[in-house]
């Protein structure tokens, strides 16, 4: 006696026209995937200020200079 239940058949008579795949390439983005990304979401007040990932990145590197120098001081 099987329990199991009967898999149900997948139609396309559920996809809505706008959902045309029939262009996609399969795999474009997984080796971006493999290497990894960050997202991160900011403050509307942060993103008014830094409007792109560049000033970001300008911004977060300055920071980590200033924090070993003064890390390094207080080594010294």
């Amino acid at each position: 006696m099987n329990t199991k239940r009967p898999r149900a058949r997948r139609t396309n008579a559920g996809m809505r026209a706008e959902y045309d795949f029939s262009g996609g390439v399969r795999g474009k983005y997984t080796d971006q995937y493999r290497r990894g990304s960050n997202v991160v979401l900011l403050e509307p007040e942060l993103a008014d200020a830094f409007p792109d990932s560049k000033s970001v990145n300008d911004a977060l590197r300055a920071l980590l200079a200033i924090a070993a120098r003064a890390e390094h001081r207080k080594r010294a």
